[in-house]
């Protein structure tokens, strides 16, 4: 027979991040309890956020989820403890004293905005799933003068990685892997960082680029008033789809949703020049000009 405890604690433990332990954690929580969630996984949700739709009523998953995990987060009286395990439990109903087992992290979860840079930096991580010669790059002596010129031009600035891919992006047309590897060393910095800021902004490319970039509207106006086949017939010419280069890397075909220029539509950008009320017969004069 277990004997009751005289002295309660107004304190719950919930084992169990998945959509049943966090609507138990909120149910606990606004009935003025203060609730302790531990998930074993690097975080809550469960196996309901890697679906996408959910019987019978065919609803979005995450439609149903992501509210709940907004409360728990932003909770006040629900403690959130991920890679957690329970390892023992002693005492008696309403006493109950629990050892949880927490792996480490590395990091200050105070700081951690989830940019997943440390995960890509973790030399565990990296014997799991090596990246060959993640920093190091052997650049031809003309390739290593230029980029160090380009680094040159913005040393002791703060904040130069952003400068230095827009000059290189702009003399090579396009951010070569080893160039990336080579200004991570250079700059001391992650290359997950670089590449993070490589791949985020359209502006930059990892694939070489054309020398003339043809940019056509796909915009509502453009749209309206024959983009389409426009579009079609850049494609017949140039023997490329958009977000593709020739081969002589003269043109790439881009797509755009809009330029501005709804009064002048159908537009299309070449470089720094915009043409408009554009035809389809007029495509090859157009090619023509920049050949």
């Amino acid at each position: 027979m277990v004997e009751r405890a005289t002295k309660e604690v107004g304190a719950v433990l919930v084992v169990g991040g998945g959509v049943g332990g966090m609507q138990a954690s909120l149910d606990l929580a606004d009935a003025g309890f203060k609730v302790h969630l531990i998930e074993r996984g690097p975080s809550i949700g469960g196996v309901m956020a890697q679906l996408d739709k959910t019987f019978p009523t065919n609803d979005c998953a995450m439609c149903t989820l992501a509210p709940r995990l907004v409360d728990v987060g932003r909770h006040p009286d629900i403690d959130i403890r991920t890679l957690a395990e329970v390892t023992d439990v002693s005492g008696a109903a309403g006493d109950f004293s629990v050892t949880i087992r927490e792996q480490p992290r590395y990091v200050d979860i105070d700081r951690c905005t989830g940019c997943g840079i440390c995960i890509e930096n973790c030399p565990v991580f990296n014997m799991v799933y090596p990246v060959p010669d993640r920093l190091e790059a052997d650049l031809e002596p003309v390739d290593q003068a230029r980029v160090d010129d380009i680094v040159d031009r913005y040393r002791g600035e703060h904040g130069i990685l952003m400068p230095v891919l827009q000059d290189i992006n702009e003399e090579y047309r396009y951010l070569p892997g080893e160039i990336l590897r080579y200004v991570a060393r250079k700059l001391d910095v992650p290359l997950s960082q670089v590449f993070q800021v490589a791949t985020f902004y359209n502006a930059f490319s990892l694939t070489p680029r054309g020398k003339h970039t043809v940019n056509v509207c796909t915009g509502t106006s453009c749209h309206v008033r024959g983009s389409a086949r426009i579009l079609e017939s850049l494609e017949q010419h140039l023997g490329i789809g958009p977000g593709e280069t020739t081969e002589d890397l003269q043109f790439s075909l881009e797509t755009v949703r809009c330029l501005g220029c709804c009064a002048l539509s159908p537009c299309v950008v070449v470089g720094e020049k915009t043409h408009a009320r554009l035809r389809p017969d007029t495509v090859a004069a157009l090619i023509g000009e920049c050949a």
